[in-house]
Order: structure tokens, then C-alpha cells, then sequence
């Protein structure tokens, strides 16, 4: 009996021992597989709309000038070029990240004179990309915006007392023969007087950032109106790129006629009123390569000014040159007509875009060991606009943004959570061994650090990844 139960013994002994193995190889298998899982990056969740959003905000706090939305320097050192401009002052910008490319006493403050009208269709716009309008709308005509009772030397679209107008004929009175009764219709249809539209149009710009521009009227017959060429062309950016449609509706017809027969009423003394029409103030239209917009500007007190936008093969540029020297029309024009021309050519022979989309994923997986809050992030780009590549090797410009390489850095993981707009890695834009730009990569989310017992577990696990 004895030895049988020794037996026994010694037989449960060893099936509790194979048990312990057992055991101990399925959860040495479990740990291994759970270390494995942090590798599987394929099974990150996008973050969700909140985290989107709040990771906005954090990045426009970290990074101001970076994403700022209107004009700011280039990220690169650059030897100033030296151009014949004849306006006071002067801004050219890539239209894809808003670099400034060429400037020319940037921050004069000189009036806009006729550019306010862009503010103006700021406004329209908006109204009708929140729905409160549509351009075929009908507009009442207040007895102040009939150009016979404008100014004598007031641009004017030819409204007069009964006519029947649509929002979008008022809008391309605007544009094309930059009617100051055009202006004053649209305010009082918008906000129901001047007053409270120039209010709005000064909030609109506060919005934007722009500190040096500031209206008192909507048509820019008043000196007192106020811009900069580097606020003007950084507010003309943020115009196309929030109101693309513009340029194609507005801004690039060669001309406008009116008033048609639809817009006359049937009264007697509109039986024999003719239809004129007129061309675009902007002469640089159908004359410059690609040019489609934007807006000219003229009064004694600011000369002549234009805002211009010139699109080739993908790539845009805006320049803005005011105080433009002249004794008539025809003066004021050659010198729109040499600046723009001389500042657009230049920026198509001396830079090209590098798209990032185009070359760079816009998101990178990572794994996060020690979180209490799931296992993976992503990293993204602190901003994702273009490079402004300089044409400073042989080939066209275009050929050495072709040339751009872009080096990716980041960590295998990062321990114990993360921080939305975080800096845990980096993308550097090259052209050479020249460093065009450093963007920073950030996490998309916050992600608390897990209890002392998660890490020392992930910790672990970490060395089997």
C-alpha cells in the first residue's frame, strides 16, 4: 500500500508540475502575444472629431505663425531680391502657404481705395455659405446706392430707383466695374444700413488677424479706409481659399453689362435706356499668363493699386502692390501692368511648390505602452502645407522641387501616454543638404499614463518588440 500511494504521489506530483508548465507556457504565450499586439499598428483607431478639434486648438496656440492663415515669412534664410517695382509698396506670396516671397515697405499703412470692395464680397459670401442668401436673390435698391446720387468722380454700376437686380449681377458691379453703388445696395441688404455692415466687415478682419485694416465705408471712396500690402494680400489669400468660386464668378470676367432689359422696369421713362458695357478694371486679364483675379483700386490719396492672382500648372501666387505712381488712368495702369507682370514672372521662374500629400503619408501609427487609454496614436504633421522650393539649382524651378527629399523621425514608441500637439518626431524638407523646413509630429490625442502595475507589464512588453 505503501509504495502504491508513493506512486500516487509522485503521479499527481508530476501532473501538477506539467499543469505549472502548462500554465506557465500558455501565459508566457498570452504576455508574448500582448507584447506582439503593440507592432500591430494596422488596428489604430482615427481619432475621434473631438480629438480632431481639440487638437486644433492646441496647435493654433502652439504654433502661431506657423499656421497662421495670411502672409508670413518663408522658414528658410533667403538673400532679398531686388526688383524694379514702381509701387510705394509691395507683397508677392505663394497663394498654398502664404510664405512671402518679395516685399517692398510691407507695412504702409495706405488706403485700398476700391480693393474694400473685396471685403465687402467677404461678407456677401459668407452670408450665402451660411444659407441667409443666394445669389439669385433680388435686392432692394435703397435711394442712396442710385448712382445719380453718388459723387461725381464715383465708379458706379448704374443702378437707378426701380431697377430689378440680382445678388449676383451686384456682386459682378463689384468685381468687374467696382461700383460704389453696388456697395452701398449690398450693405443695406446684408446688415440693413452702412453703419452696421462696416461693423461687420472691421470684425471680419479682427477675425483674421489683421490689426493695420480697418474701414469706415464699404465702396473705398474714403481715405480713411486703411490696409497694408502684407494684411492685404494675406486677407486676399484667406478670400480664395475660403471662396474659391470668386475668382471663376467675379473676379476674372472680362467685362459686365448693364443695365440689361430684365433689370428695367416697365415705366416710360426706361423705354429707351441702353445697355453699356464695361471692362474689367483689371487690364492684367487675358494679358498675364493664368491671371483670373483679383482687384483694382484708385483715389488721389492712395494711387493706383491692384491685388493680383496668376495661376500655372497648379501653382498660384498673389501679389499686392498700392501707392502705384500715375497722373491718369492710362499711367496708373502701365504701372499695374509692369509690376504685376514683373512680380509674377519672377515667382514662376524663381519658386515651386512641393506638396507634401503628394510624397508624405499624412499620418503615422505608433504604438503607446503604458497608457491607460488604448495602445496606439497617430502622429501628424504640426501643419501640412506646401514647401516654397527657390530655383537654386540647374533646371526650372519646378525640376528642383522635384528634388526635395523629405526625412521622417520618429520613435519606435512612445512610454507611459502622449499628448495632443506633443512633438514626438519630425519631418525635414531638403533640397541638397540645404534644410527648407523642419514640421514638427505630434500626437493626435491625449493619452493618460496607465496604474504602476500596466507599466511594469508594458514595460516588459517592450522588450519583446
Amino acid at each position: 500500500m505503501s509504495s502504491e500511494n508513493s506512486f500516487h504521489r509522485i503521479s499527481r506530483k508530476k501532473a501538477c508540475i506539467i499543469s505549472s508548465a502548462a500554465a506557465l507556457i500558455l501565459l508566457l504565450l498570452a504576455f508574448f502575444n500582448y507584447a506582439k499586439s503593440f507592432t500591430r499598428l494596422e488596428n489604430a483607431e482615427p481619432a475621434t472629431k473631438e480629438q480632431t478639434e481639440i487638437l486644433s486648438r492646441v496647435l493654433d496656440s502652439y504654433y502661431p505663425v506657423q499656421r497662421y492663415k495670411g502672409a508670413k515669412k518663408l522658414p528658410y534664410p533667403v538673400t532679398p531680391a531686388e526688383l524694379g517695382v514702381w509701387s510705394r509698396s509691395a507683397v508677392l506670396i505663394d497663394a498654398s502657404n502664404g510664405c512671402i516671397l518679395y516685399e517692398k515697405n510691407a507695412d504702409d499703412i495706405i488706403p485700398p481705395a476700391s480693393i474694400t470692395k473685396l471685403f465687402v464680397m467677404y461678407v456677401v459670401l459668407d452670408e450665402i455659405k451660411k444659407g441667409n442668401l443666394t445669389l439669385d436673390d433680388i435686392i432692394p435698391l435703397p435711394e442712396r446706392s442710385w448712382a445719380k446720387n453718388l459723387p461725381s468722380d464715383a465708379s458706379r454700376m448704374g443702378l437707378g430707383q426701380g431697377h430689378i437686380v440680382t445678388l449676383r449681377e451686384l456682386l459682378e458691379g463689384l468685381s468687374v466695374t467696382s461700383g460704389n453703388d453696388a456697395a452701398i445696395a449690398v450693405a443695406a441688404c446684408v446688415s440693413g444700413g452702412t453703419e452696421q455692415f462696416i461693423r461687420r466687415m472691421n470684425e471680419e478682419c479682427l477675425k483674421l488677424g489683421l490689426t493695420n485694416t480697418h474701414f469706415v465705408e464699404p465702396s473705398g471712396y474714403s481715405e480713411k479706409n486703411t490696409t497694408t500690402a502684407r494684411e492685404l494680400a494675406g486677407f486676399c489669400r484667406a478670400y480664395i481659399d475660403i471662396f474659391p468660386e470668386g475668382l471663376k464668378l467675379f473676379h476674372s470676367l472680362p467685362s459686365f453689362s448693364y443695365p440689361k432689359k430684365e433689370n428695367l422696369p416697365d415705366w416710360p421713362e426706361y423705354k429707351n435706356t441702353q445697355s453699356w458695357t464695361k471692362k474689367n478694371t483689371n487690364t492684367l486679364l487675358g494679358k498675364l499668363e493664368g491671371c483670373d483675379g483679383i482687384k483694382t483700386g484708385y483715389i488721389d490719396e492712395s494711387g493706383y493699386n491692384i491685388a493680383l492672382t496668376c495661376m500655372r500648372d497648379g501653382q498660384r501666387f498673389i501679389s499686392v502692390t498700392l501707392g502705384g505712381p500715375g497722373n491718369s488712368t492710362a499711367e496708373g495702369n502701365r504701372t499695374r501692368e509692369h509690376d504685376g507682370e514683373l512680380l509674377m514672372e519672377w515667382a514662376f521662374e524663381s519658386f515651386a511648390d512641393y506638396i507634401p500629400s503628394e510624397h508624405v503619408p499624412s499620418e503615422f501609427a505608433i504604438a503607446v505602452p503604458g497608457s491607460s487609454d488604448g495602445k496606439y496614436a497617430y502622429l501628424v504633421p504640426a501643419w501640412n502645407e506646401a514647401v516654397s522650393v527657390p530655383h537654386v539649382l540647374q533646371g526650372t524651378a519646378r525640376e528642383c522641387a522635384e528634388k526635395v527629399t523629405a526625412g521622417i523621425n520618429y520613435p519606435e514608441y512612445v512610454f507611459g501616454g502622449v499628448n495632443a500637439g506633443t512633438e514626438y518626431g519630425s519631418i525635414e524638407y531638403k533640397l541638397g543638404d540645404a534644410l527648407l523646413e523642419r514640421v514638427p509630429l505630434v500626437a493626435d490625442r491625449t493619452m493618460k499614463q496607465s496604474g504602476i502595475f500596466g507599466r511594469i507589464l508594458d514595460r516588459l512588453a517592450c522588450l519583446l518588440f
